[in-house]
């Protein structure tokens, strides 16, 4: 094997080509994304993917640095650093960069000062003087500059994310775009400035309060402190500490950024339609002259030691208890990463993995899984647990490590190593398709230190695995020296409410814009003409020798398939078929065990799924097209002769209310089912379920029967795989026997949605130091393809995304929240009404600045030429750029026709949009939006909130948790 890597990395180091201007670039043999990586001569790496089926492409621009090179005394500083990247440059986010620099300056001094104040009152006063400077650097702030140049380049995606080792920036581009989106990334990576400074930090403490709300967070850290101790990955979190996080230090942020915001140590990661050659000169072009740091570092700390035996330690939290165990590993670019790979998938793969046969699929947990999370310097091997009612935490553990026993004993089925590596190939193949994967890969190989000849010959690799390596290696690795880190359910007494500081709400100075921005603007690219989806040549409507409607669509370029039953009906039907597709999870037939079919589906490198909506069941098969008609007719016995027994029905029953049960302890749960009670009232698709007396009650067979005679009733099949049109359906018709009649769906009971007549308040209790905001309006509006232009472009310019007027105004000028939006939605079919949403999630303290805030958005929408005609733009580009492709276009054929449509809607938009005008979106906003009653709905504390500011909007009222959740 050592050998073998050896000429593989020799391959890599000579395999270069000459291209235009002499660039030169390496390659893998046999790499099937056929990668290109160039070094430019200040050390940028460049990584090239070309994938043509829609001209976009996805960009990534990976640094090598994250939270584990955070100064100890200011944690969280790499992540904010990605937050301040978007505020601007020397030369974009301000009107005057020299009269603006002296205050950036004073402002920077002033933190520096009051970082390091105990004194309350002194605090005050010194964060209201950085108040009051930042008022006067704020006249020359321009807010969302980028995102403003990222629209008018019709960019989708606009984010960043940090975490241990890594910071990366994500946009995903029109591919005749790529010259500006160059021009614009590296001046803001050569020449960032820190603006916006304070408020922008509350929308970081924002998002730390939402993470307080997650107990998962605090069992990563729990576990990351015990298994690395001494290193940052356990002594830091990528988020910060509070204390640090109001108390931050623009010195250190701007020391951080030159040291390593570097071109040789950067990556930039893309993948879809352009012509390399092309793209790295003009990456050069702008990107060339950047700077390298010859001396670039990074700090380095002893090595962790390995433990000598098991550590114990527990979390405290509102939800539901599990545990998480953990068990130090070497590094992503190390060959053990292949082989923890391959375990996990031996533990738990969702069908036939050694935790899902002898603990979930016999229901012995309510649920137990593996996973390897690999870092730069070391790596984890992590299994999570989740206890049935009654069951201990320390009984789901034992029985995990029993598991891990047989593993290590060899006591596994003789073809599971193989079956896992088949699937393995599947997914890395069906992952090609995807831009976003194929860059992923690039930013993991490069932040990890991995050799991209490793990342080619990797499934070569696993392929070469035996049966007695993974045995002896598991005899190494799964030792006593695993941590564990138990989640209880409690009162969390280390989270402190920390005061809502006095910011002064920044101008928005929306009337401005830099020259840079107008240089871009009026820049003209080659345009890319759109292609909409023709349901009359794009895909094949048959039916079969059955007599079953057929969508068929072939695949010539690989050997995946997706074939699925759709049926127009659901759980407003009948509630009992939800059930009934959990339970089949459980259950074998006379002849095949429960394990043995979820075995015999994974050894064909195939998967089905039964998907139930309100008004829809689908039954997906997917996987590889050489094994469809095997896992086709596997799929029909599943249904056909599923067994029930009263064993197994009432597992499942205790693990399903186990679930509800845990739900209510979830803060998300909550205010999901508090939307759809605030939309629909006591009968909603949260609360239309069998109740527990109904479940305790039911015949177990008689709900799988309910699956078995699916294909009685009138149903569509939908193919996109490489099976010719005739071979499908001499296929189907065999397999899939069905009546000469098939009977019409049956009826539904409709959910009612509530029209927002008065004002109102609705308040439901959850424990946490913020809440959710939603603020509804419904006047019964029936949906009409001639506004859909309009109402997708008054979602672009008010609600929609960063540059939207919400997200400006309320994250940007005033620091209430994370992320903050609005919507005006279309409904899934022309019956049902059009609704208006608000929604934030803010401290409890800032609830009704948030009100109030939005209250007069909604009634005094800002008029903003500018921002309309780059919302307009964005969206014309978007659409001209996308592409509905694969088993897509015969999922939009049914969304079509469920909206009485013929044509793809998004055409219709795209010809309507130039011709709509700013007094358009005013005058939309004015008849929808404007001095309407809304329905206020609130998950939170009662008694931390200004329960008397609510009170003179409306009456309030307060709803259990158990009636959100219909029980």
């Amino acid at each position: 094997m050592r050998l073998r890597s050896f000429l593989a990395a020799v391959a890599l180091l000579f395999t270069t080509s000459a291209v235009a201007q002499q660039y030169k670039y390496a390659t893998v043999p046999g790499d099937p994304m056929q990668t290109r990586i160039y070094t430019l001569d200040n050390g940028l790496k460049v990584y090239l993917s070309v994938n043509k089926e829609k001209p976009r492409l996805q960009t990534y621009i990976a640094v090598r640095t994250g939270s584990r090179n955070d100064p100890a005394e200011t944690t969280g500083l790499a992540h904010y650093l990605e937050h301040l990247m978007f505020k601007g440059s020397t030369h974009f986010g301000s009107s005057d960069v020299v009269a603006e620099a002296p205050l950036l300056d004073s402002i920077q001094n002033r933190f520096e000062a009051y970082r390091r104040l105990t004194d309350k009152a002194a605090r005050k006063k010194a964060y209201h003087e950085i108040d009051s400077i930042s008022q006067l650097a704020a006249k020359y702030n321009i807010p969302n500059e980028y995102d403003k140049l990222m629209a008018s380049i019709g960019a989708e995606g606009t984010n960043a994310y940090t975490s241990n080792d890594v910071t990366c920036y994500v946009e995903d581009i029109p591919s005749n775009e790529i010259d500006t989106w160059a021009k614009i990334e590296s001046d803001r990576f050569k020449n960032m400035v820190i603006r916006g400074f304070h408020t922008e930090l509350e929308a970081v403490y924002e998002e730390f309060n939402i993470g307080l709300a997650k107990d998962n967070n605090k069992e990563w850290n729990a576990l990351a402190a015990k298994l690395f101790p001494g290193h940052p990955y356990g002594t830091q979190t990528t988020i910060g500490t509070q204390e640090h996080l109001k108390n931050p230090s623009i010195l250190n942020i701007k020391n951080y950024y030159n040291r390593y915001y570097v071109p040789n140590n950067v990556a930039i990661c893309m993948a879809g339609d352009f012509d390399p050659d092309k793209v790295v000169a003009i990456i050069d072009k702008y990107f060339g002259d950047w700077k390298k740091n010859d001396q670039l570092s990074r700090p380095e700390y002893a090595p962790v030691r390995d433990l000598t035996a098991p550590v114990d330690t527990t979390v405290v939290g509102l939800e539901a208890e599990n545990l998480m165990m953990g068990w130090k590993a070497q590094g992503a670019a190390s060959y053990q990463a292949d082989t923890l790979d391959v375990i996990t998938n031996m533990l738990s793969n969702g069908k036939a993995g050694i935790f899902d046969l002898n603990l979930n699929a016999p229901m012995k947990v309510q649920a137990a899984q593996a996973g390897y999370m690999g870092m730069a310097d070391y790596g984890q091997f992590i299994l999570i647990g989740m206890p049935k009612q009654g069951q201990s935490l320390e009984e789901v553990r034992k029985l995990m490590l029993a598991e891990i026993d047989k593993l290590k004993k060899g006591q596994f089925a003789d073809n599971l190593l193989s079956a896992v590596v088949n699937n393995m190939k599947l997914d890395y193949y069906r992952s090609l398709q995807d831009n976003s994967s194929r860059a992923d890969k690039f930013v993991d190989a490069f932040i990890n230190g991995k050799k991209w000849s490793d990342e080619v010959n990797r499934l070569d690799r696993i392929s070469k695995m035996t049966r007695q390596q993974i045995v002896d290696f598991a005899n190494r690795f799964f030792l006593d020296n695993y941590v564990t880190v138990f989640k209880r359910q409690g009162n969390d007494t280390t989270i402190h409410k920390i005061e809502k500081p006095s910011i002064t709400p920044i101008p928005t100075n929306n009337d401005k814009r830099s020259q840079f921005l107008q240089e871009v603007v009026n820049l003209k690219a080659d345009p890319i003409q759109p292609s909409f989806v023709d349901y009359k040549k794009d895909l094949t409507k048959a039916v079969t020798k059955k007599g079953v409607e057929v969508l068929y669509k072939q695949n010539t370029e690989d050997e995946l398939f997706t074939l699925a039953f759709h049926y127009p009906f659901g759980t407003k039907s009948d509630n009992r078929y939800e059930i009934a597709a959990g339970y089949l999870d459980y259950v074998g037939t006379a002849k095949l065990s429960n394990q043995k079919l979820n075995q015999l589906f994974y050894d064909l490198a195939c998967s089905y799924k039964v998907n139930v909506g309100g008004d829809a069941i689908d039954i997906v098969l997917t996987g590889l097209n050489s094994s469809m008609p095997k896992a086709l007719r596997l799929l029909e016995t599943v249904l056909n002769e599923a067994k029930a027994n009263k064993a197994t029905w009432n597992q499942f029953v205790e693990l399903l209310l186990k679930s509800r049960a845990d739900a209510k302890s979830n803060q998300g749960a909550n205010f999901s089912a508090l939307r759809y009670y605030g939309m629909y009232g006591k009968y909603n698709a949260y609360t239309n379920q069998m109740s527990e007396k109904e479940l305790r009650a039911a015949n177990p067979q008689t709900l799988l029967n309910l699956l078995r005679d699916l294909k009685t009733k009138k149903h569509t099949l939908l193919y996109y795989g490489p099976t010719k049109e005739a071979d499908l359906d001499a296929l189907v018709s065999k397999v899939h026997l069905t009546p000469k009649t098939l009977a019409p769906a049956p009826a539904a009971k409709e959910y009612t949605a509530l029209r927002t007549t008065d004002n109102e308040v609705w308040i439901a209790p959850y424990d946490a130091k913020n809440i959710y905001l939603m603020m509804l309006h419904n006047e019964g509006a029936k949906w009409n393809a001639d506004k859909a232009a309009i109402e997708a472009l008054f979602n672009e310019y008010f609600g929609g995304g960063m540059n939207a007027i919400v997200f400006q105004e309320l994250r940007e000028a005033r620091g209430l929240a994370y992320s903050a939006s609005a919507s005006y939605s279309r409904p899934a079919r022309p019956q049902d009404d059009e609704m208006f949403f608000t929604y934030i999630i803010t401290q409890n303290d800032k609830m009704m600045d948030c009100v109030n805030e939005f209250l007069n958005l909604l009634n005094n929408t800002p008029e903003r030429e500018a921002n309309f005609k780059l919302a307009q733009q964005a969206l014309i580009k978007s659409l001209a750029t996308a592409r509905t492709t694969k088993f897509g276009v015969l999922a939009s054929y049914l969304r079509a026709q469920k909206m009485g449509l013929d044509y793809d809607l998004n055409q219709k938009i795209y010809e309507t949009l130039p011709k709509l005008q700013l007094k358009d979106v005013m005058n939309f906003a004015k008849e929808n939006i404007a001095n309407k009653n809304y329905r206020y709905l609130i998950l939170g504390d009662e008694k931390n909130l200004d329960m008397k500011a609510l009170e003179k909007i409306a009456t309030v009222k307060r709803f259990t948790t158990n009636e959100i959740f219909g029980e």
